[in-house]
């Protein structure tokens, strides 16, 4: 009854109770639970809020992606995406002829935090948030004092699992109490509803995630495919449109401003319409996600590897304000990119208040044509970050001086360079501070070497005492060295050392991440690991048969040129080779998948221009395992069969993939087919 009235209040905005009548009946279950605690069940009401505040936060591996979107600005751009939607579909128009009509959903983008929740037989069991879309952060306590989040799927048949993909958000009454709340204690107010959702979900103690009152609402869904639906359940969805139909029965709270639109004609009038309607809803929303309705079509276009090809999210126009320039200042990043800065007098824009900019790079500054004084527009790029949009001429001061690039690099002095075509102003003195400091932070970073408790203010101090010059010099540290440190006690210091130890743990790619090879992101780096599973084999091939770098997928001439000066610097070379001395693998480790990539890689890559599905159980393989080997052979992996599809992998428990990949005549392989083809390299 409590959880009905609880569904009826918070998703369907229907009380069924009052108030009072319903707090009575809590207090009396919480008495009975306390007398017997056999009677509580997974999905009490009690439940919705933990008890001692936990003592972090364990990261878990999603059972399916949570990859970001794609952005549009524009109509021109959403028509372009629709354009590449077509191309990938094989349903490109004629020349003369109108752009076929696909139906797609119209669903407002909720400016919070995106979660998977995990059910199993119908009870949620896990949620997380996002992270890198692979691996997340475990907050089930948490979120289980989101009311709106089901802790029982409303269905008679419930599936033995579910993933449901959401967004977590703080109404804009809740956050405004919640700053009201804060200020009469003293406390810093929160600078936006999204920032403030985003650390309430991080909290130890579900108590204080339960008093801000956040809400959820459901809008992607994921079930077996084998689910079969009980006579009062709705049948699994074949549409997205439909996949919202199935998760509102079921318990979730669904935006209810959402549309089914028959063409791009519909879409555009929907975004239309939500980017002035937005502003009298009970929440923020910045942009409209569109997406195509078919769930077919949808597996039909699959995913770049980053975002579902299916799918954009249509960014409204950033809210603009003027302000006075005060100064122009430079940064040096960790490849020694001198990158101009904009400081301004403090104005307030999209929830913050901002008092700086990025100005990118010489040609951006001259464009704007920038004078000491002159009063400038800013804006939020995609709501996030502060740019300098234009200058106001008609306010610039009279001999106003033009702004421009130091010759020398502020940190060093050191002349800088600009090649010929290229955009950036480098300083080219491996020497220079602000280029170590940047490079120390990034080899610390999460992405990479994630060593916690080293941030700037110590590499500050590091290096402007001539502690640390390099990357290795790190790991030379002791405790009683650091403990001598501003704002380093004992304990601090004894925990740093052991955590820059644990890191030397850390997987090769996420070596090769920390480097900070020009280009080489956390997405190459894991794609060139699993081809490369060795420095040295890496920098062989960038010496000797820079080929192979290219025929890494994602890998183009210019990541491919950047490889092979890095490599070829002797301060690099000293570099690796003393990591090695301290204990670095710089290698792949002992991982069953990693071993089959560095098998694979160790010969030609008899893969190469194939694209595999993989579905099932395999033997001796996981999912993981056999993705690596196919990539590190020079495979892809796709998560959805086309007509583009060389072959499917199947194993035990195949679903609806091997049914398709029958319909549409595309080659099926079992796991010893799979080595066959490796060994043999015939396509």
């Amino acid at each position: 009854m409590l959880n009905h009235a609880a569904h009826a209040y918070y998703v369907l905005d229907a009380p069924v109770m009052e108030d009072p009548v319903y707090d009575r009946l809590y207090r009396e279950l919480v008495e009975l639970e306390t007398a017997d605690p056999g009677l509580i069940s997974p999905d009490s009401p009690t439940r919705r809020v933990g008890g001692a505040p936990a003592d972090g936060f364990t990261s878990v591996a999603h059972r399916i992606p949570l990859l970001s979107l794609d952005n549009a600005f524009s109509h021109a751009e959403l028509d372009d995406w629709y354009g590449r939607l077509l191309k990938v579909l094989d349903r490109e128009p004629a020349p003369g002829e109108p752009l076929p009509a696909l139906p797609m959903v119209g669903e407002l983008k909720i400016d919070g935090s995106a979660l998977a929740l995990s059910y199993e037989d119908g009870l949620l069991v896990r949620a997380a948030t996002r992270g890198d879309g692979e691996r997340g952060e475990e907050i089930t306590s948490n979120v289980r004092t989101i009311q709106s989040v089901p802790l029982r799927l409303h269905l008679e048949r419930p599936p033995a699992w579910v993933e449901v993909r959401g967004e977590a958000f703080i109404p804009e009454a809740a956050f405004a109490a919640i700053n009201a709340e804060r200020s009469e204690r003293g406390e810093a107010p929160f600078a936006n509803p999204r920032n403030a959702c985003a650390g309430t979900l991080r909290q130890l103690d579900p108590k204080v995630v339960a008093s801000r009152r956040l809400s959820f609402f459901a809008y992607t869904l994921h079930l077996p495919d084998d689910w079969q639906a009980g006579p009062q359940d709705p049948p699994a969805p074949r549409s997205q449109w439909q996949a919202l139909g199935w998760l509102k029965a079921a318990g979730f709270h669904v935006n209810p401003h959402c549309a089914l639109c028959p063409d791009l004609a519909a879409v555009e009038a929907f975004c239309d319409r939500w980017e002035e309607e937005r502003r009298s809803l009970a929440y923020a929303t910045d942009g409209v996600v569109v997406k195509l309705d078919d769930l077919r079509l949808q597996a039909d276009a699959g995913f770049t590897q980053k975002a579902p090809r299916w799918a954009i999210a249509l960014k409204y126009a950033a809210e603009e304000a003027p302000s006075r320039l005060l100064r122009l200042t430079c940064q040096v990043g960790r490849t020694g990119v001198v990158t101009p800065v904009a400081e301004f007098e403090p104005v307030p824009l999209a929830g913050t208040t901002v008092s700086r900019a990025t100005l990118h790079n010489a040609d951006r500054l001259a464009e704007l044509d920038l004078c000491a004084g002159d009063t400038v527009v800013v804006r939020k790029a995609g709501e996030i970050i502060p740019e300098v949009v234009r200058v106001l001429r008609e306010l610039r001061p009279a001999g106003a001086r033009r702004l421009e690039l130091p010759p020398t690099c502020p940190e060093c002095g050191s002349p800088l360079v600009r090649e010929e075509g290229e955009a950036a102003t480098r300083c080219v003195n491996n020497g220079c501070p602000a280029i170590l400091r940047r490079s120390l932070l990034h080899w610390v970073s999460k992405g990479a070497l994630d060593v916690d408790g080293l941030g700037i203010k110590l590499i500050e101090q590091l290096v402007d005492r001539g502690l640390v010059a390099s990357i290795a010099d790190l790991y030379r540290l002791d405790a009683a060295l650091l403990a001598s440190l501003e704002r380093m006690g004992e304990t601090s210091a004894r925990k740093l050392v052991a955590a820059l130890s644990a890191s030397k743990g850390q997987p090769w790619h996420r070596q090769l991440y920390g480097l900070g090879i020009h280009h080489v992101g956390e997405v190459n780096a894991k794609a060139l690991a699993r081809t490369f599973p060795s420095a040295a084999e890496l920098a062989a091939a960038a010496a000797e048969a820079p080929e192979r770098l290219l025929a890494v997928f994602g890998i183009g001439a210019e990541i491919a040129q950047s490889l092979q000066q890095w490599f070829a610097t002797p301060a690099n070379q000293r570099l690796l080779e003393q990591l090695r001395q301290l204990g670095f693998s710089l290698a792949a480790g002992t991982d069953p998948g990693e071993g089959l990539a560095e098998e694979a890689a160790a010969g030609p890559a008899p893969l190469t221009g194939l694209t595999f599905v993989l579905t099932g159980t395999l033997p001796s393989l996981s999912r993981s395992q056999a993705q690596a080997l196919i990539e590190a052979a020079g495979g892809k992996v796709s998560g959805s069969v086309s007509r583009r599809t060389s072959y499917v992998v199947a194993g035990a428990e195949a679903g609806s993939k091997l049914t398709k990949a029958q319909t549409l005549g595309v080659s099926v392989l079992d796991e010893a087919g799979l080595r066959t083809l490796l060994e043999s390299g015939s396509g």
